[in-house]
């Protein structure tokens, strides 16, 4: 493997790096927004300098960082890959043979194999993509993590190269469309712009995001660069005919628009005749149909996480200042973790999501940067009511009158212990170490809960109880519990729950004595004479949630941008190269489920929000908490394409500790804790029948090549954004855990 990371480092000029200057003067690594708006008011350094800034680390850092995996290891020919700064995408030509980590290939007797390939695009022929299985190159140099770079010429394929001229005519071949398209400045010239107007005197009440570069995940739309969710879909005009409600508050605060990063695609899919014809080994990769996988920037061998795996891992390695992710279950949370940056996901409403499936009652829109300050600054600008999202007419009472940055605590406030009076809930339930590999983890998290928000900060501590966690007698416990809350609120509320049956056939939550469908064993379950079943954890609450089936989301969606060629799901399927057999079979299925209504026996995702904020809410009344904290997960992040630890106890295998708050749309809050170094890798096994690969715990611990990221998660009820900002940014004040990833160090004159 050691050749993969020798032939991408030679993509990159490694001339190029150097050591911060200890000059005092202003570098782009780890700018705030404050230190950049100073920069610009002191003279160091234009807007356009901010944002060539930028894109030379983009240029420098963003090599492939994939190879693929064939059945024979052998090298594959050189081909042409999109244009990115100007020059071709280039990828590796050394390929890994797949028996090196897949055990007894001789003896699998199942469908075809996925085995990795390189082939042409639909949005343009002439340009090829990785598909198929793949995995992470140690010490790759780049990290993928920017799909389309705002530059005039490549920022669009419809409008590609002299289509996309600043001034002169259209030329012929071009499509009409362009026309408008390239009246747009790119993010250079909107910078120049910027310059021009305001030099060294922005303003910055009227632009509180002046200069900002931000990178757009794949999910929003922006009308000055290509936007396609991810997908390898071939519009008849790419670039939306509108920015998605927070970017065009971003933009109108004065942010630059400077890339889209790469996103797993965005898909719709259903069960259905159509069944796949081949095989995909592994479940980790998360990757971009057109852009292709990003990595990770602390071990580009493993993941970053998805679906915002690019924004996560532009702003980590400093690509960018800021970007918004999008999150219907950890697709926030986890790349904000693996990559060691902030995450806010606010209540379902209080932000506007964007682009593909927004008007979904799971997802939610989010905010990346590196700082809490910087985030909360975001958010004071993209926060409140927008008419083209139905989930922000909320009551005014949710937003408060105050600006959310004057509820951020700072460094000098540390010593007087401004969490002094609050009540802090540890939830043991998202700590269980269900297998080796969550055991450094949750034990790291614990301490940092103690010594930072408890000794430091003077929170006062509870923690809730689980049955798999020892209880620790440093700490109170709940009086009332989150099992408490289930007995009482569950049989009012949500009886059809006790119904569900597992994969044998039986009911999931049967309870010896007892029928738990009948009247009489929710009441007696109500009234604390019939126990709950151990298997309804926290951690089993949100599973099994649906909001409808069919098309209706991508519709709308689709009908709103008003292309030409796509117009609805049953026109974007044909229109689309799909990344796996079984991906393609659900789109083609989903194009035949025309009921939007959810199928029989399934649970409401809306009623099942409605019951876990009671849950939560009730907890919190009763024991007087203010917020709760744990880990945004357990598990250490694993190789892209090998292995994940299996799913245990509903502790999922890529580790997210709660997609409660997710099913929930309360707020939450993702803060750098650390750095964890231990792991157990997993393992692929064969199956008993021979027709798949399952995933087994590893047993051996080892050393990680670089230390990763690990994050804290606090969480709250809806509208609590205030106590949310306030915990976190005290505790990032009393620790400044964030360090940037080593690997990608300042540019030699790169500012």
């Amino acid at each position: 493997m050691n050749k993969f990371a020798l032939s991408c480092l030679l993509l990159i000029s490694v001339a190029s790096r150097a050591t911060p200057a200890a000059d005092g003067a202003f570098h782009i690594e780890e700018a705030t927004i404050a230190s950049t708006h100073k920069a610009i008011q002191d003279g160091e350094i234009t807007c356009q300098g901010v944002v060539k800034a930028y894109i030379n680390r983009i240029k420098a850092y963003n090599g492939t960082c994939t190879a693929l995996v064939t059945a024979d290891g052998k090298p594959i020919k050189s081909v042409p890959g999109r244009i990115l700064g100007g020059t071709s995408v280039k990828y590796p030509t050394q390929t890994v043979k797949a028996s090196t980590f897949i055990p007894e290939l001789d003896q699998y007797n199942g469908m075809p194999i996925e085995y990795g390939r390189m082939e042409s695009t639909v949005s343009d022929p002439g340009v090829q993509q990785q598909w198929g299985m793949r995995v992470g190159i140690p010490d790759a140099g780049g990290v993928n993590a920017i799909e389309t770079l705002n530059i005039r010429g490549e920022r669009s394929v419809t409008c590609k190269a002299r289509c996309d001229t600043a001034t002169g005519g259209l030329p012929s071949s071009c499509p009409k469309a362009c026309d408008a398209f390239r009246q747009q400045p790119d993010a250079l010239e909107r910078a120049a712009q910027l310059d021009k107007q305001y030099g060294t005197k922005p303003d910055l009440a009227k632009y509180p995001l002046y200069c900002v570069a931000f990178v757009w995940k794949n999910w929003y739309d922006a009308t000055d660069m290509r936007g396609t969710g991810g997908n390898d879909a071939n519009f008849a005009m790419d670039a939306p005919k509108h920015d998605s409600p927070d970017v065009a508050q971003a933009r109108a605060a004065g942010a630059i628009s400077l890339a889209m990063t790469n996103a797993a695609k965005a898909g719709n899919g259903d069960n259905g005749p159509m069944k796949p014809k081949g095989y995909f080994v592994g479940n980790n990769l998360a990757y971009a149909a057109w852009g292709g996988q990003p990595c990770n920037p602390y071990d580009t061998e493993r993941i970053p996480r998805g679906s915002t795996s690019g924004s996560g891992v532009a702003i980590a390695a400093n690509l960018g200042a800021c970007s918004f992710c999008e999150q219907s279950g950890g697709s926030c949370m986890g790349p904000a973790s693996r990559n060691g940056i902030v995450s806010i996901l606010t209540t379902k409403g209080v932000m506007m999501d964007g682009g593909y499936g927004y008007q979904s009652p799971g997802d939610r829109a989010g905010i990346y940067c590196r700082t809490v300050a910087d985030a909360v600054k975001v958010l004071d600008v993209v926060k409140g009511f927008e008419t083209t999202d139905i989930y922000s007419a909320l009551p005014a009472s949710i937003i408060p009158k105050e600006p959310y940055e004057s509820f951020l605590v700072d460094d000098s406030s540390v010593p007087s212990k401004p969490l002094s009076g609050m009540r802090i809930a540890i939830v043991r339930e998202f700590m269980v170490k269900h297998a080796r590999n969550d055991a450094a983890i949750s034990d790291q998290i614990d301490k940092e809960i103690k010594t930072a928000l408890r000794d430091k900060l003077g929170a006062e501590l509870m923690e809730s109880v689980d049955p798999l966690y020892p209880d620790d007698g440093s700490v109170p416990n709940l009086k009332y519990t989150f099992q408490d809350a289930i007995r009482e609120i569950f049989p009012a509320t949500v009886p059809e729950y006790f119904a569900q049956k597992g994969a044998n056939g039986e009911l999931e939550f049967a309870v010896p004595g007892w029928d738990v469908t009948s009247t009489d064993y929710l009441t007696a379950l109500s009234l604390g004479k019939a126990p709950l079943s151990p298997k309804l954890t926290l951690r089993r609450t949100f599973k099994s949630v649906t909001h409808g089936e069919g098309s209706f989301g991508w519709d709308l969606y689709l009908g709103r941008r008003g292309d030409e060629r796509i117009m609805d799901w049953a026109s974007w399927v044909p229109n689309a190269k799909f990344d796996s057999e079984q991906a393609l079979a659900q789109a083609v299925n989903a194009v035949n489920t025309t009921d939007a209504r959810a199928k029989p026996g399934a649970i409401s995702y809306l009623k099942m929000q409605l019951v876990l904020r009671m849950v939560a809410l009730k907890v919190m009344r009763e024991n007087g908490i203010d917020a709760f904290v744990n880990p945004e997960n357990t598990l250490p992040p694993f190789k892209l394409g090998h292995a994940s630890e299996p799913m245990v106890n509903n502790r999922d295998s890529k580790g997210v500790a709660q997609t409660f708050t997710a099913v929930m749309g309360a707020p939450e809050i993702q803060i750098p804790a650390g750095f964890t170094e231990i792991v157990y890798e997993p393992k692929f096994v064969l199956s008993a029948d021979k027709t798949g690969y399952e995933e087994v715990s590893g047993d051996v611990p080892s050393k990680l090549r670089h230390p990763m990221p690990i994050s804290l998660t606090v969480w709250g009820a809806p509208g609590d954004e205030p106590t949310l900002i306030k915990v976190a940014s005290a505790y990032e004040a009393a620790t400044h855990h964030r360090k940037a990833p080593p690997m990608f160090p300042p540019l030699v004159g790169g500012r």
